[in-house]
């Protein structure tokens, strides 16, 4: 699934029609003769090829709440979510229960269409790291559903076939085994890239920890002007095209693979050791290959030094400012917001809880990711403050030309911190 998100344009006028129809929404719920109420629930997870468990939880849901009915909409992602939410939302005919990002929690939030739901009982208890990507101006418009880890794939099998006994925790390790995979004939690392996603994550990846384990507050200090991409970013930068210049990537080439589905296709085929994508694929992975797999931190520190994983803070339920039916919409995000149900979804996402003393399901796959997160070696992509979608979007296609020899290192990094500084 693409993870990357383009920013929503709200004009005034439509923020003042938005909250003048949230203003019209009563709290109290629209039932049928019997007492039943149906609330509509719109998400692009629940259906294709991510499931998530979301059908189980809702019968779980209908079984704990005879008196409610979920009605649930699978939208697929990104462009089609949004062209069918936005005129929605507007006319006031959106779901009860609509499926958020943190990026959708500002823009929406801006415009009046997602209630206030500071005063539920899980508001107090998200994460401190994980409260920010749910508010906007002070408000938590959203519930968390997961953190979910974006890092490296290893096919177990091939790193046999080399003599490499585990997957690589730091960057001289790293670069030693893709040497003795290319030696023996195996195509050591697939990192597709033909929209700019994985280099602008890698890079997002090698800079949680080399970045953020020497100043775990440089988002702030970023925004905050006291450093700089230039000062910090680098040597983050100047690993992935050490991955070229070492023969272990051919970024020519990797141009022209599709991040989100020959990439997949190609890893589970078995053409290459090492794969880049995120924790959500694990699941879909492990139904489709006969050779054991593992999904780590990518290994970017010194010698001896364990990394830090990196997380996203991935989908949340928001509820429609403007329902007829809030009451049932806010016992509905309640029910996700409870660990034993919640489980169901961080299972299937082979995800981590956002919520304080949550539970985190283990998985052998994913064991170097969990202990991570566990041990508090990880950090959050700041996707709702100076890593917007936008900024994503830019920071690829400038990372593209850089890889391909046609910009600069002290150009990239200038033109990552234009994009990252932009209004």
């Amino acid at each position: 699934m693409k993870r990357s998100r383009r920013l929503l344009a709200a004009a005034s006028t439509v923020a003042a029609l938005a909250a003048s129809l949230a203003a019209c929404g009563g709290s109290s719920d629209s039932a049928s003769a019997d007492g039943t109420v149906t609330i509509h629930v719109q998400g692009w997870k629940g259906g294709g090829s991510e499931p998530a468990n979301v059908a189980a939880i809702n019968k779980a849901f209908e079984k704990a709440n005879p008196k409610i009915k979920v009605d649930f909409e699978y939208i697929t992602a990104n462009d089609t979510y949004l062209q069918k939410l936005q005129p929605q939302l507007l006319a006031g005919k959106a779901g009860d229960v609509i499926m958020v990002d943190s990026d959708k929690v500002k823009k929406w939030g801006d415009s009046g269409y997602l209630a206030d739901l500071s005063n539920q009982s899980w508001a107090s208890k998200i994460a401190t790291d994980a409260q920010p990507f749910t508010q906007n101006n002070g408000k938590t418009f959203a519930m968390p559903m997961e953190l979910i880890g974006i890092g490296m794939y290893a096919n177990m099998d091939l790193l046999k076939k080399a003599g490499i006994t585990e997957v690589p925790s730091d960057w001289p390790t790293f670069l030693a085994d893709l040497g003795k995979l290319k030696k023996a004939g195996i195509n050591p690392l697939a990192l597709p890239d033909k929209s700019g996603w994985t280099a602008q994550s890698v890079l997002q990846a090698a800079g949680s920890s080399l970045v953020y384990q020497k100043n775990k507050t440089w988002d702030a200090d970023f925004l905050a002007g006291k450093t700089t991409i230039n000062n910090d970013w680098k040597t983050s930068l100047e690993q992935l095209k050490e991955l070229g210049d070492k023969g272990y990537v051919n970024w020519k080439s990797e141009l022209g693979v599709d991040e989100w589905s020959q990439g997949s296709a190609d890893f589970t085929a078995g053409k290459s050791a090492f794969w880049y994508q995120g924790a959500w694929q694990v699941s879909s992975v492990k139904k489709a290959v006969k050779f054991p797999i593992s999904f780590a931190p990518w290994p970017a520190t010194a010698a001896g030094t364990a990394p830090n994983a990196m997380f996203f803070t991935g989908t949340m339920w928001g509820v429609n400012s403007q329902s007829k039916n809030s009451d049932a919409a806010k016992k509905y995000v309640d029910f996700w917001s409870q660990s034993e149900n919640l489980g169901k979804f961080l299972t299937a996402e082979n995800a981590a809880s956002p919520f304080t003393g949550g539970v985190t399901p283990q998985a052998e796959e994913t064991t170097a990711f969990n202990t991570a997160f566990k041990d508090g070696r990880y950090r959050l992509m700041p996707s709702n403050t100076w890593l917007t979608g936008t900024a994503e979007t830019t920071i690829g296609s400038k990372l593209q030309a850089y890889l391909l020899g046609s910009a600069s290192e002290s150009q990239t990094l200038k033109d990552i911190q234009t994009a990252a500084t932009a209004k």
